[in-house]
């Protein structure tokens, strides 16, 4: 097979990754894309995407050119080449959840063709592709893998709400099961990419490529939270030191914050997990893991102590939270550990109120059980003991939330977005 020959392309999972690589895939090739939730695949059809990462224009436009979403697995038999982008979990012990990606491989086995091309993006630890969804595709489809159908792994790069760099302009780590799949594999994306790929010598490489990104921040976030924890309690602002230290040429700069989403916060435990069984112990990693995870509850705490320091009663108190989302201007709740600093301050007040016009307010309901506002009229016509600033929605950069207190009232910002004069502290 050469690019030259391939005609009908399937990307299965319609999420923040699959449908922006499906759009862009689809100015050039005819693709399907399938989803097994029918909801989501009827916005798609009707040109709506609720995650905001197609815009109206860029999915109507690729809905003209003959782009198709469905449910339908009659739909994706006999293609060309078939993407896999559907999300790898972890379970409540945060051991890795490969029962997606599983079913997407089936789902592909039974749709599957002689010589067609497999392609991964789903993120993994080295050798999930070639040790549990290959023998899948075996097993249901009949073919042999190598022989009758060939394999490639390409991570995603997707930061949800990042209208910088999408994926036509991201440069693609590729990889394929032969030299000549992998050039095939290559070119495929290169046809589409603004910015051309990085062609990796091996799956297996261009997996552990991608499980090592999200695991870096993972790592160098722990240590900005770690410092935090210790000026915080010298009493000296930790944004002041990181940008004197900032001045050094050779300096990282990062911030301390909350650390979720479906990447930073799940990426590492795939490793983890994997580097135990060759007896391993990642220990840097196991411990940036539990430091950042504990961070939510840190930053209730710090809130408390606040509160106490201007004598504003905590127990029964109203405070305001503003922000739900993992992370800024985006509409993923996915692993949000703002859910932490509400359920910790839970433990002294019920009255508390979140705001965020970006999330969706039954899903967040679905997913945590708690009832947040998207109207900011209800919200501005309160006053608070506390509020919180846990998420930098450019709606809340520099905004004068002191308005919003009563006489003795805090503001605590999380992100390090408000003016420094009318706060009480930061992270």
């Amino acid at each position: 097979m050469d690019i030259q020959s391939i005609e009908k392309l399937v990307v299965i999972g319609l999420g923040y990754v699959g449908l922006p690589l499906a759009r862009l895939f689809s100015e050039k090739y005819h693709v399907v894309g399938y989803d097994t939730n029918a909801e989501r695949v009827e916005a798609l059809m009707s040109g709506k995407d609720i995650t905001n990462e197609v815009s109206d224009n860029l999915l109507k436009a690729a809905l003209d050119k003959g782009f198709v979403c469905t449910t339908n697995e009659e739909d994706i038999k006999d293609c060309d080449v078939y993407i896999v982008t559907v999300p790898t979990p972890v379970d409540e012990n945060n051991n890795p959840d490969l029962s997606p990606l599983v079913a997407a491989s089936a789902t592909v086995g039974r749709a599957l063709k002689r010589n067609s091309i497999v392609i991964y993006e789903s993120t993994v630890y080295p050798g999930v592709t070639e040790e549990v969804c290959i023998p899948v595709i075996e097993n249901v489809s009949g073919l042999k893998f190598n022989v009758d159908f060939f394999a490639g792994y390409s991570p995603e790069r997707i930061n949800p709400g990042d209208k910088e760099h999408t994926v036509e302009k991201i440069i693609k780590v590729t990889s394929g099961s032969t030299p000549q799949v992998a050039d095939v594999v290559d070119d495929l994306y290169n046809s589409v990419l603004l910015n051309g790929t990085h062609k990796a010598p091996s799956i297996k490489v261009a997996e552990a490529s991608k499980v090592i990104e999200n695991s870096q921040r993972d790592v160098n976030i722990a240590f900005m939270n770690e410092l935090a924890k210790i000026f915080n309690a010298m009493n000296i602002d930790t944004h002041d030191v990181i940008a004197a230290a900032s001045t050094k040429w050779n300096f990282i700069k990062m911030t301390p914050g909350l650390v979720g989403g479906h990447c930073i916060g799940i990426d590492p435990y795939y490793l983890m997990q994997k580097a135990q069984v060759f007896g391993v112990l990642p220990r840097i990693m196991t411990a940036s893991r539990e430091l950042n995870d504990g961070m939510g509850a840190y930053v209730a705490n710090q809130v408390i102590k606040c509160m106490n320091k201007r004598g504003v009663k905590v127990k029964d108190s109203k405070i305001l939270i503003l922000g739900v989302t993992f992370k800024e201007n985006c509409s993923d709740i996915r692993n949000t550990k703002v859910v932490d600093i509400y359920n910790t301050l839970l433990e002294y007040t019920s009255d508390m109120t979140i705001f965020d016009k970006y999330a969706n307010v039954d899903d967040v309901f679905d997913e945590y059980g708690i009832r947040i506002t998207n109207v900011w009229e209800n919200v501005e016509k309160e006053r608070y003991d506390a509020v919180v600033l846990a998420v930098a929605h450019k709606e809340f950069v520099g905004m004068d939330v002191r308005r919003l207190l009563n006489k003795d009232g805090v503001v605590y910002d999380v992100k390090g977005v408000l003016p420094k004069d009318i706060i009480d502290a930061r992270l």
